[in-house]
């Protein structure tokens, strides 16, 4: 199976996050990754990444997606060194870690070049992708 991916740059500004879902509702689409729920999900975590890096990171943002067959990694890196963590929710935040961790297998923050990348592993997507189709189309007949 081979693995797809996506690299956008994005501005450092609030229309950021729109445009990321935009961007990867559009590129799942055109991997064959688009069952609405599981759609809305990733929209959900890329949305809180790219948020918290406008409002937390600084330099400049960079959104990667690859795709393993029904498997997708998102990532986010941006300018700032400081890794999150979550925190207890208030009335000025605290809920996009938490809404991250409930949408993916799992997620982490890593050291990436002068400052960090936040990679989550999405819950597999229910059905398509690009494996499946590759394998409908093989065994079509002649």
């Amino acid at each position: 199976m081979s693995t797809l991916t996506a690299h956008f740059d994005l501005p450092l500004d609030n229309q950021a996050p729109g445009w990321s879902r935009r961007a990867v509702t559009a590129v799942l689409r055109s991997w064959g990754l688009h069952e609405p729920d599981w759609t809305a999900d990733a929209c959900a975590v890329v949305s809180e990444l790219v948020t918290n890096a406008v409002r937390h990171g600084g330099g400049s943002i960079a959104l990667d997606l690859e795709a393993h067959g029904r498997d997708v990694v998102v990532s986010v890196s941006d300018g700032s060194p400081v890794l999150p963590r979550p925190r207890p929710p208030d009335e000025t935040g605290g809920l996009g870690l938490v809404l991250i961790d409930s949408l993916t297998v799992r997620w982490y923050a890593q050291p990436h070049h002068d400052g960090k990348r936040v990679r989550a592993q999405l819950l597999p997507c229910p059905s398509g992708g690009h494996a499946d189709t590759v394998s409908a189309r093989s065994a079509e007949p002649a």
